[in-house]
């Protein structure tokens, strides 16, 4: 048998629960399914699905702070 590690997480029991469900559809367990997904995190060499960041505001920020604008308030004492 091969050697395992652990990893605990807390989630909602709702989300849990209905993850189970799915799962269980599938014929898998929620560990072999967190299996499956850590092989495609390294597969993908990041996250098997895209994320987007859809806050304008945030992108300003992180556009800004690339460019090296904004990095610090000024303030008046």
């Amino acid at each position: 048998m091969s050697k395992t590690a652990t990893i605990q997480t807390r989630i909602e029991p709702g989300i849990k629960n209905e993850v189970e469900k799915v799962l269980k559809t599938l014929g898998i367990t929620t560990s072999e399914a967190i299996g499956i997904f850590f092989r495609r995190i390294i597969m993908e060499q990041g996250l098997p699905f895209p994320v987007k960041i859809t806050n304008p505001e945030t992108i300003m920020a992180i556009e800004e702070a690339i460019e090296g604008k904004n990095l610090s308030k000024v303030y008046n004492t």
